[in-house]
């Protein structure tokens, strides 16, 4: 592609060159329309480019379509199998070990458990 647009810009550039000065205008002038020709010539080389890409990748696209029927109807025709069933991944343990719950409630009994007991002297 960067070959075709460096191509028709020089083609482009060249041709408004040469034509401005066989018809004897002054080469600054030339050489602004020279420049932008050589612009102008790229832009519609570069679509020029991508119109022939698109047609080459088609026409590549159609010719295999075409093999792959040439080779589908070479083949007897196989008999449908069914699919495989999907394979069951076992369930994997959890890394993280469950933590007994705890309980947070207060008895009566365990607020006698700490009480300081009398000092019997």
């Amino acid at each position: 592609m960067q070959f075709i647009v460096l191509l028709f810009g020089a083609l482009g550039f060249s041709l408004v060159m040469v034509a401005g000065f066989t018809a004897g205008r002054q080469p600054d002038l030339v050489l602004r329309d020279a420049a932008l020709a050589c612009l102008a010539a790229a832009f519609v080389g570069r679509w020029f480019g991508t119109v022939l890409d698109h047609a080459f990748t088609q026409t590549l696209e159609a010719a295999r379509a075409e093999q792959l029927a040439a080779a589908e109807r070479k083949s007897p025709p196989r008999a449908a199998m069914p699919a495989p069933p999907a394979p069951v991944r076992p369930r994997a343990a959890s890394p993280v070990p469950t933590t007994p719950t705890v309980s947070l409630t207060v008895s009566p009994d365990s607020r006698q458990a700490n009480q300081p007991k009398p000092n019997s002297s």
